[in-house]
């Protein structure tokens, strides 16, 4: 009996896409103005001398991203005290935002990122419609001063404003 010919071998499937880069450090912040939550204008470039905290989440009211912003709401007299701008970041608008930030008796600005263009300005991916969990602080001059390009929820407001304390 003649023997079957070998089956080819399955083509190996294409790797995944890298992960973009997010900015470097040093990299000017890329300016964006948008209205929160609580009806401010936030402009970017009007907030140079200050630092500023954006932190990209998930999603609003989630596990995860709930422990986060209470993180940072039970530190928020020390970011004040530091002269730290926080701005919450996430492609849910300003309704969800809204809801949120009540919930939670949140004290800093929620941004709406609907169409994810601050996001994509900061490389920051959006899976499934969602903000990966990324943190940028924004040095007094206007540029990226650190990026944590992992986040954990609990503690992270602790990381932030050690890392200004060492500026």
């Amino acid at each position: 009996m003649p023997e079957a010919a070998a089956a080819p071998a399955p083509a190996n499937p294409a790797p995944p896409p890298p992960a973009p880069e997010l900015l470097p450090v040093g990299s000017p912040a890329p300016a964006f103005t948008t209205v929160a939550h609580d009806g401010q204008k936030v402009d970017l470039a009007k907030l140079k001398g200050k630092y500023v905290v954006l932190y990209f989440y998930p999603k609003d009211d989630t596990p995860g991203c709930t422990k986060e912003a209470c993180d940072i709401r039970d530190n928020w007299a020390k970011m004040q005290k530091a002269g730290v701008a926080v701005f919450g970041v996430s492609t849910q608008d300003n309704t969800s935002h809204k809801a949120f930030a009540e919930k939670y008796k949140l004290p800093f600005p929620l941004l709406p990122d609907d169409k994810g263009e601050i996001a994509a300005k900061y490389k920051v991916p959006v899976v499934n419609g969602n903000a990966r969990r990324i943190t940028y602080l924004i040095g007094k001059d206007g540029k990226i001063k650190h990026v944590w390009p992992k986040v954990t929820p609990v503690g992270h407001s602790a990381e932030i404003l050690a890392q200004i304390e060492t500026s």
